[in-house]
């Protein structure tokens, strides 16, 4: 019995994972050509998402990695008032570590036998059992999990649902070796998050496990052509960073000093959800995972979802080996449920970010009552 896996990201490589701890083999298809093909993105909050790493026998490997002072956050107003500071204790347990996502991808590249990842294959289609690829090249499969992604391919086998723009759009900068280059920058951000709401604008910093800080503006209420008319030249960093500047009219100074000492990555993404409580009707041999599955703001649920996906999947079939139909409508019966409790929650929070006082309300939430 073959299961392909589409997608080398956390999700596929978490099902392969405890696949393998369980004694089933999988194969993963995945369209890049190596691990080291494309950068990973920054870091993650990764709370729900360590049971997975349990399942798969990772938690140890992965409180080596973790960073517990990334759970250090500081809360601001355009304005530069300060609304919120928590630093973490050293002695603090792990609830929700930050980790390089590029660092929890090698480790769990590195838990798999040689040959599960199959780089280099662009999945185009499937039919009749076989998966067909971008080269020409086409695999077996008695079991198909689309873990690709947001912009899945797989997704079209069970549902017509696409991902649609939410009225965010987000720019990319950053600030390299942060501590050395500008230890004043530095110092203000601290060691976690590093949020500023207001003005249907967000700044948010994070630091990551390599001494950059990546920093994510967001425009909010803005159209999925925001980004191509808002004046921004992403092929000029100097000047787009010139212009993000001007998109910030009365902020403090500290604030576009940040965005001045950025380098010339200059990253447009405009954010898309799938509908809130998305499902479709069980499928005997072929699932879906992730981003692939539920596509959520990008509040902090998105990778922990995917890991317990994989690893509650990876569970299931274990636990029904000869089985795959009720495996699948297994997984799929806790998936809905877990995942549209979590998007519900996420689209919440992004109401919130989006409102006239998202600040205020923000605090609010980390500080009920």
């Amino acid at each position: 019995m073959t299961i392909a896996i589409v997608g080398a990201g956390l999700g596929g490589l978490a099902l392969a994972r405890v696949l393998y701890v369980n004694g089933m083999d999988s194969v993963v298809y995945e369209r890049e050509t190596s691990r080291a093909a494309r950068g990973q993105g920054g870091m993650l909050d990764i709370h729900s998402g360590q049971r997975a790493l349990r399942e798969a026998g990772l938690i140890d490997e992965f409180r080596a990695i973790a960073r517990g002072e990334g759970q250090d956050m500081r809360l601001l107003e355009p304005d530069g008032t300060l609304l919120l500071q928590e630093d973490t204790p050293d002695d603090a347990p792990l609830e929700r570590p930050e980790v390089d996502r590029a660092d929890l991808r090698d480790l769990l590249l590195e838990s798999l036998p040689e040959g599960v990842v199959r780089w280099g294959h662009a999945y185009t289609s499937a039919d009749g059992g076989l998966l067909h690829f971008a080269d020409g090249s086409s695999a077996p499969y008695d079991l198909l999990v689309g873990a690709d992604g947001a912009q899945s391919r797989v997704r079209a086998l069970l549902t017509d649902a696409r991902p649609t723009h939410i009225g965010q759009n987000i720019v990319e900068v950053g600030i390299p070796d942060i501590d050395r280059t500008h230890p004043d920058l530095a110092a203000m951000i601290g060691r976690g998050n590093y949020w500023v709401l207001g003005d249907g604008l967000s700044l948010a910093a994070q630091r990551n496990g390599d001494g950059r800080v990546r920093i994510g503006l967001s425009f909010y209420h803005t159209a999925a052509d925001w980004l191509a008319t808002s004046g921004i030249p992403f092929d000029d960093p100097a000047a787009a960073r010139t212009r993000l500047i001007e998109l910030l009219p009365g902020w403090d100074a500290r604030f576009t000093a940040l965005i001045a000492a950025c380098d010339d990555t200059v990253v447009p993404r405009p954010i898309t959800t799938l509908p809130v409580g998305l499902t479709w009707p069980s499928a005997p041999d072929v699932t879906l995972l992730g981003d692939a599955a539920h596509l959520m703001p990008p509040v902090g649920e998105g990778a922990n979802m995917a890991l317990l996906d994989g690893a509650l999947l990876g569970l299931a079939l274990a636990a029904h080996p000869d089985d795959f139909p009720a495996a699948v409508r297994e997984y799929e019966r806790e998936m809905f449920e877990r995942t549209g409790a979590a998007a519900r929650m996420s689209a919440d929070i992004q109401e919130l970010l989006m409102s006239p006082d998202a600040a205020q309300k923000m605090l609010a939430f980390f500080q009920p009552g």
